[in-house]
């Protein structure tokens, strides 16, 4: 059995693969780990699991050395990193330098293949709002980054102070109000670029290529999108699953 650790921008995620089977995740806020015994229900799971861990990290080196002296302090060892390959698992990256392409998306490809989805566009609606696009054989043919809705609010906010900050107002075609402008803008630009991309990418992936969707606001752009989407929570996760098994299997 092995803890998975999935350092994202905005949270530290992880569960435990029991072989074929995935446990249910668990997630801490990176601004909730101040407070103390944050971190103690991950410190059990290493410690119940014999200390075997595989991670993934966007999250910069900062935070990776807070998981890595947290776990030392309990006589536990440091996880094993995943970085960005050229190729693995059956996907081919298509960055031309591979190591630049966020671990997160390689492995949100990774599960996306295994969970035979492939051909398909994998979208991660977080903090950054990330679309790939994936064909049937597992090459990657690129994709694109973008703020996430929330973040385009926050930002338009911080650049123009007479803004009102972010607020949950709704969606609208057409907004009667500053908040709900705001909101709606946001997400429709996020909305827009997923359906442009797809169709953009359908001629090259084929007419059946699907859509999978990721991340914190995956279910609130899939309600609002003009087009059948899948929603797949926890894909990194899933990736670094199928990379664990690939390398207990090769060994």
């Amino acid at each position: 059995m092995t803890v998975l650790l999935d350092l994202g921008n905005t949270r530290l995620k992880w569960a435990v693969r029991d072989h074929a089977m995935l446990s249910a995740s668990q997630a801490i806020p990176w601004n909730a780990l101040d407070d103390a015994g944050a971190l103690q229900p991950l410190i059990d799971a290493v410690r119940s699991e014999g200390g075997r861990i595989l991670a993934a990290s966007v999250a910069g080196e900062a935070r990776e050395t807070r998981i890595v002296e947290a776990l030392a302090a309990q006589g536990l060892p440091a996880p094993r990193w995943v970085r960005t390959p050229a190729k693995a698992c059956g996907v081919r990256n298509g960055y031309r330098d591979p190591s630049r392409l966020g671990v997160d998306r390689f492995l949100a490809m990774v599960a996306a293949l295994h969970a035979g989805a492939a051909p398909c566009v994998v979208v991660s609606a977080g903090t950054a709002l990330t679309l790939d696009a994936l064909d049937a054989e597992g090459h990657h043919l690129g994709g694109l980054i973008a703020p996430g809705p929330r973040l385009m609010q926050r930002a338009l906010h911080e650049a123009a102070a007479q803004l009102p900050p972010p607020q949950d107002a709704p969606i609208q075609e057409r907004a009667d109000g500053t908040e709900s402008a705001i909101a709606s803008g946001c997400w429709q630009a996020a909305l827009a670029l997923i359906e442009r991309f797809h169709a953009r990418n359908v001629g090259l992936l084929g007419d059946h290529a699907g859509l999978l969707l990721s991340g914190g606001d995956a279910r609130a752009l899939a309600a609002h999108l003009d087009m059948p989407a899948q929603i797949q929570p926890d894909l990194v996760l899933h990736g670094l699953a199928a990379w664990d098994a690939a390398q207990s299997s090769a060994s």
